[in-house]
């Protein structure tokens, strides 16, 4: 029992018998009569009764025709529902983003896109880079944004920017503002980092080590910290150093809450991509969406990316 065949049955109906239903409906009276009888002999009942010469509804028609006028209905609000996400201003779409990345610039995108497309249902979850790439696999997320290039072939990977990496401390730290010549020469703090979770790897939780590893220094005290803003916090009661990017620490930065320490043999970034299924349905939507983010986390991409990190990635 398909759409076609019930809404068929509905235009007899209103339209009093077979002729002017195939005028209605732009068809041959023989194909009108040839759907009913199926639609019928699929039921097993008659729909249609001849009285007095008329075409009316049997007491199955009767009962059939309610539950005829829903189908009908959800059928073509889900054609409507399609066909509006190929309009700029219509349909659901989700993001996914790394939580280390939910921070002024997504909000600046997420302000643009609301304003610009008030009637769009926009969805935002936080994962990890692995998460996130997952996300988007199942189709539970249209665009994602996560560190690093995903390897498999069943994503689409856009680099957006990279991003600097720098190290931070508390305002009061014996070096704030200073520089160092080596990254050896902050072998002796504690650092606050993520916490290397198996089976939930994060990008960004590597990075101290790797930096360290790299240079040959081995291991470090460390303080494993979930939470961005918890190491934040950290970092500014004088609880140890962190190896932050710009956009991380931007705020602090400005509240003067946090202080940098330069590293002068340190050259480090990780890169920023949006994700997407290879393949995949976009929405005009969701390609709004993705020139949004282009938009704001490309900007001054010239003097980003020339910053390359020299940490072995995962």
């Amino acid at each position: 029992m398909d759409s076609d065949a019930l809404n068929t049955f509905l235009v007899v109906h209103r339209r009093g018998g077979i002729s002017n239903a195939a005028k209605a409906l732009h068809r041959s009276q023989p194909a009108i009569s040839r759907r009913i009888a199926l639609l019928e002999q699929e039921l097993g009942v008659p729909l249609f009764e001849r009285i007095e010469g008329k075409t009316r509804l049997s007491d199955a028609g009767r009962v059939m025709v309610p539950y005829a006028e829903r189908a009908v209905a959800a059928a073509q609000d889900a054609e409507n529902a399609v066909r509006a996400l190929l309009r700029d201003n219509s349909g659901p779409v989700a993001l996914a983003v790394t939580g280390t990345l939910a921070g002024e610039r997504l909000s600046k995108v997420l302000k643009r896109f609301a304003r610009q497309h008030p009637d769009v249902t926009l969805t935002l979850r936080t994962a990890t880079s692995a998460e996130v790439s997952d996300l988007i696999r199942r189709g539970e997320a249209t665009i994602g944004l996560r560190y690093d290039r995903d390897r498999s072939g069943e994503l689409d990977c856009e680099v957006l920017r990279a991003e600097p990496l720098g190290v931070v401390c508390a305002p009061d730290h014996r070096l704030a503002g200073r520089r160092v010549g080596r990254l050896a020469d902050l072998r002796d703090e504690r650092w606050i980092a993520f916490p290397e979770v198996p089976g939930r790897r994060e990008i960004t939780a590597s990075h101290v080590f790797a930096l360290f590893l790299t240079h040959g220094l081995g291991e470090i005290a460390w303080t494993p910290v979930d939470s961005l803003t918890a190491q934040k916090r950290l970092v500014e009661a004088g609880l140890g150093i962190a190896l932050l990017s710009q956009s991380n620490a931007a705020e602090e930065l400005r509240a003067a809450t946090i202080a940098t320490i330069r590293v002068g043999n340190l050259s480090a970034s990780h890169e920023v991509v949006a994700v997407t299924r290879h393949g995949g349905f976009l929405s005009a939507a969701s390609r709004r969406l993705l020139d949004i983010i282009r938009a704001e986390f490309t900007r001054a991409r010239g003097t980003n990316t020339s910053r390359r990190s020299n940490v072995r990635r995962a």
